[in-house]
């Protein structure tokens, strides 16, 4: 897709993120999860599996030129860190608590791997660029749904005993990646600027 049909936010500036890549399977798994509780709690638009991941920072709409100082900070975050704990998939749950808008999966960071690693991105970030991280204590989880803008299956959150069981699932992070992403009416595409593989 040619940049002119992209929006990717005000003429200077690209609506950025850091994300954790899953593996491809574990991405399958989710996106078959997805397909079954569409089925038993209604209308609801599934995220497409290539798409999924864990988002680590959202950055928001940033100054092109901050491109190349925060994908260093991506690329520079100790390696160590990066590659440490393995993570598993946990139970559905519906975001924001309140007035539900995502069906997500929790993710287990039982060894503390993801955690030292959104610490330490944090730290890089806020060290590269003038970016204050959220306050909220982070909660791992991967969006795999989003209810329908019209209002279709808002009621879904009251029938979260119809949810089937999500898969079980130990993996580690494929990549770190900063992206880009392109907002456009039929959804958003990610273009990855800077990406440090894992291992998992």
């Amino acid at each position: 897709m040619t940049g002119s049909r992209r929006r990717g936010g005000p003429a200077g500036e690209a609506r950025l993120f850091v994300a954790l890549d899953l593996p491809v399977d574990i991405r399958e798994q989710l996106g078959w999860w997805g397909r079954e509780a569409r089925r038993e709690c209604g209308p609801m638009r599934l995220i497409d599996t290539e798409l999924l991941h864990v988002t680590l920072a959202f950055l928001g709409a940033r100054p092109v030129a901050e491109i190349d100082p925060i994908g260093a900070a991506v690329a520079g975050v100790d390696e160590g860190v990066s590659r440490g704990g393995r993570l598993a998939l946990g139970a559905p749950v519906w975001l924001p608590r309140r007035r539900p808008r995502l069906l997500a999966v929790e993710l287990h960071d039982d060894e503390g791997g993801l955690a030292a690693l959104h610490s330490a991105l944090s730290v890089a970030l806020a060290a590269a660029v003038d970016w204050t991280p959220e306050r909220r204590a982070f909660h791992p989880h991967v969006t795999v749904a989003r209810m329908r803008a019209d209002g279709g299956g808002s009621g879904s959150a009251a029938r979260r005993g119809a949810l089937p069981a999500t898969p079980s699932a130990s993996f580690g992070g494929e990549a770190l990646t900063l992206y880009r992403s392109w907002l456009q009416p039929s959804g958003a595409v990610y273009e990855a600027l800077e990406r440090v593989g894992l291992g998992g």
